[in-house]
């Protein structure tokens, strides 16, 4: 979810009105998805090098982080799961309060699952991983023969979701950012000049297209 402080200066307007209008897009790439029955969602809302940016520009994120969240609760009335992928403890407690009631009350939600990477980054997730892992060896409860890619895969963040499939990328920047590192190995990528704020239902519909020409081998031929 790329642009919105672009889309705001085009306009003449803080960015913090970039940033609730990208929520509001947010909202509406969702509901789309839904309806051409996309089960995972992932949307990548802060990330860990976030925290370099202007205090103000933080605070004003934090806030809108916490309206989005009442917000989302409207999800889990149709049957969407709500995950967070990424390191809460850095957040306002009042934040990571809701963020963790959210998980808690959508966990036994099947349709529709929306992950929201929040205060995440890629190599992070590995490294997270990888304590994990470490940690259990050191317990005990698994052994070197144990650790390959299913059980690696699934300590990460993400977990037993499974691997994106497509991975879109909005204006017009043509990099990954420290996103999905691990899970993004075999996924496509569309990607557009378009900024987020101006994402919607047409764009998704584009990047679908161009994804269902695409013809994936996974190594193969």
């Amino acid at each position: 979810m790329d642009g919105n402080g672009r889309w705001a200066a085009k306009r003449g307007l803080p960015r913090s009105l970039g940033h609730k209008a990208g929520a509001e897009a947010l909202r509406k790439v969702v509901d789309a998805c839904r309806r051409r029955g996309i089960s995972y969602v992932t949307l990548y809302a802060f990330s860990t090098e976030n925290w370099k940016r202007p205090d103000d520009e933080i605070q004003a994120l934090m806030k809108l982080f916490k309206e989005y969240l009442d917000e989302a609760r409207g999800f889990m009335g149709k049957n969407t799961r709500i995950i967070f992928l990424g390191d809460k403890s850095p957040f306002p407690e009042e934040l990571r309060s809701k963020m963790i009631s959210l998980e808690k009350d959508s966990a036994h939600h099947t349709a529709m699952t929306v992950m929201l990477a929040m205060n995440y980054g890629g190599r992070d997730d590995i490294v997270y991983a990888a304590k994990r892992i470490a940690q259990l060896y050191a317990d005990k409860d698994i052994t070197a023969e144990d650790i390959n890619e299913k059980t690696f895969g699934g300590l990460l963040y993400t977990g037993s979701a499974p691997d994106a499939d497509l991975i879109v990328r909005s204006s017009g920047e043509q990099r990954l950012s420290n996103f999905l590192l691990w899970q993004s190995a075999y996924a496509e990528f569309y990607f557009t000049d378009t900024l987020w704020p101006d994402f919607d239902e047409k764009e998704l519909e584009k990047a679908l297209t161009v994804y269902s020409g695409r013809s994936r081998r996974y190594g193969g031929v």
